[in-house]
């Protein structure tokens, strides 16, 4: 038998701690995470993609599935019918493309932008819109932008951060 990718569950909270249990006893894990913005500083800028669960690559021929299962920090493999259900190598690859394109879009275009800098609306109702930046809102991916609307009235509006760009002057 050959090694596939399996899917292992953790208990509540302890990601982190199981993959490192893995990883030292020597196990090809996949655990994604993202990135994200959070506005206490103490909090945890890295959050797990899949709560709860992270994929690892095992021969069960050689690998015992009660090591996996009584391992500090995890439950088991997934299984269907009391058999371990492998997940498919494409779906692995595109899991690791999608995480990657989110992780590498996180604020990008709203590094450099301070309050009055002009931008654009790329999408939804307000699209092709110019409008003003005035900041980012904390803990999320959204930021306010002061539309010029009706009759020169500025609108405050939030939008996701990935939905303007820079405007062109």
């Amino acid at each position: 038998m050959s090694s596939l990718w399996y899917t292992l569950r953790s208990k509540p909270n302890k990601e982190d701690f199981l993959a490192s249990q893995l990883q030292a006893n020597g196990f090809l894990i996949f655990y994604p995470r993202l990135r994200v913005s959070v506005v206490n500083p103490r909090a945890r800028k890295v959050r797990p993609y899949f709560p709860g669960y992270m994929f690892v690559h095992i021969d069960l021929a050689r690998v015992n599935i009660s090591d996996l299962k009584w391992m500090p920090g995890g439950t088991g493999l997934v299984s269907f019918g009391g058999e371990p259900s492998p997940v498919p190598e494409a779906l692995i690859a595109a899991i690791q493309r999608r995480v990657d394109e989110l992780n590498a879009s996180t604020t990008k275009v709203v590094a450099d932008l301070h309050p009055g800098d002009p931008v654009i609306l790329q999408a939804g109702p307000f699209a092709g819109y110019e409008a003003i930046f005035d900041g980012r809102i904390s803990g999320q991916d959204r930021v306010r932008v002061l539309l010029n609307f009706l009759q020169k009235r500025s609108v405050p509006l939030e939008v996701d951060s990935k939905l303007i760009s820079r405007a062109k002057r």
